[in-house]
């Protein structure tokens, strides 16, 4: 069953959710952070202090609102739309990325907010 999370960016507040993966649940452990994050197109990553190899649900093609690892990094990644590798509207990672999560309502206010933010996360 997913986890009900909360992400305050800047002054904005989103709620989303974890899946119930190998992943999200090192991320889950790690709540309350802090991830100060940098601005890639549509997307906001930054190290979240976990590390995890890719999986069978590894894939580089997102949807809006979805919340991902990238291991490259060791990168929370948050997609809200295109990125600079996009090449059909549709986000797109700079490489194969772990989903664990979706924003559930908020996910058009992070377009107003800067290339780098900080984002507190912690459980709903």
């Amino acid at each position: 069953m997913p986890t009900r999370i909360i992400l305050k960016a800047d002054s904005e507040k989103l709620q989303a959710e974890l899946n119930d993966s190998p992943v999200a649940e090192k991320l889950l452990k790690t709540l309350p952070v802090k991830i100060r994050m940098s601005r890639w197109g549509d997307e906001y990553y930054g190290d979240c202090g976990i590390d995890a190899p890719l999986d069978d649900t590894s894939r580089d093609i997102l949807e809006v609102g979805e919340l991902a690892f990238w291991p490259p990094g060791s990168a929370l990644c948050i997609f809200f739309g295109p990125t600079p590798a996009s090449i059909d509207g549709r986000p797109k990672a700079a490489s194969d990325v772990v989903p664990i999560g979706k924003i559930t309502a908020g996910v058009e206010l992070l377009k107003k907010l800067g290339g780098s933010i900080t984002v507190a996360l912690q459980e709903a």
